[in-house]
């Protein structure tokens, strides 16, 4: 599946426009909302993207099956009702959970009757600061306890450092310790420095053999950002005229609100096309995201904005 020439001196080569990004992130931000109807429907949409996500020390069992139930039912059976969408079987596209509690995932999502993905940070998750070894073998037991999806987070010294060929051959390992499993690379990027690291940290990701490429961790100062994804889908973008290969995108970390949703689903529409909105190739790393979209289609359906006590998280 890699088109490339196992020599990577190409890549010292790469620089990034970032004036011209960053014009072009602008002009995302400055653009009206789609309202009403049109609105409704794209929040819908948005919430079949969501990773549904908790990566807290404080995490349990009991936490872990609310957030399954949420993720079978994301919007209250009522309001999807009101839409004429109560059939359409809405669900969010994953869960994502540390690896230790991948086992309690794929219990309650089975006791709740439901095939949803469980995704799983590893590798030294959120710093990737371990050894090898040990990052490999958390993958392998992620995949183990049931995982099908594992989000990987990369060493960000080897891209400050310019090690690419280190870089692609630690993803590559990721890649086979994966086995079946998605492999979702996370590169930190609000730790490698500088737009055209972005770039050629996303091409080296994707010609080891990620499923994904993804923005953050939610951990790092700085996450989720415009002129990032603007880099990372016009990476995605010239891996695809090169290779044939689609590679997803998945921003994660900061995204909050249902305008904020949005925004991303505009973007990826107009720098890849309407082929990548689906959950197979677009994903939004959340924990909160879902609350304010349901609050949004409870104002819509009821022309009120609804009280904490009516939209539970479960």
């Amino acid at each position: 599946c890699i088109a490339y020439n196992r020599d990577l001196s190409w890549i010292s080569k790469i620089q990034v426009n970032q004036p011209a990004v960053l014009r072009r992130a602008e002009q995302i931000q400055a653009r009206r909302t789609v309202k009403k109807e049109w609105q409704a429907a794209w929040l819908l949409k948005a919430v079949t993207f969501i990773d549904l996500t908790t990566l807290s020390g404080d995490d349990t069992p009991s936490n872990i099956q609310r957030l399954c139930y949420k993720a079978k039912y994301p919007i209250r059976e009522d309001l999807l009702k009101a839409l004429n969408m109560h059939d359409k079987d809405i669900t969010t596209a994953a869960v994502c959970v540390y690896p230790a509690r991948v086992c309690d995932a794929v219990k309650a999502l089975k006791a709740a009757g439901c095939s949803i993905p469980v995704a799983s940070v590893a590798t030294g998750f959120p710093a990737g600061q371990t050894h090898l070894k040990t990052r490999l073998e958390e993958i392998r037991l992620a995949v183990e306890d049931g995982a099908t999806e594992i989000d990987v987070v990369i060493n960000r010294s080897l891209v400050l450092t310019g090690q690419w060929e280190a870089l692609y051959d630690e993803i590559r390992q990721f890649r086979k310790a994966c086995g079946e499993a998605h492999l979702k690379t996370i590169l930190a990027t609000g730790e490698l420095g500088s737009l055209t690291n972005v770039y050629k940290a996303s091409m080296i990701a994707m010609m080891a053999g990620s499923d994904f490429i993804k923005t953050s961790t939610g951990k790092e100062t700085v996450n989720a950002t415009f002129p990032v994804a603007i880099v990372m889908l016009r990476a995605i973008r010239d891996f695809f005229w090169k290779t044939g290969n689609k590679v997803g995108f998945k921003p994660a970390g900061g995204i909050r609100s249902a305008k904020d949703s949005l925004a991303w689903l505009s973007l990826v529409k107009e720098e890849l096309g309407d082929e990548w909105l689906k959950p197979e190739l677009f994903r939004i790393g959340a924990s909160t995201l879902l609350s304010d979209i349901e609050r949004q289609i409870y104002h819509h359906v009821t022309g009120r904005y609804a009280a904490y006590h009516d939209l539970p998280m479960s």
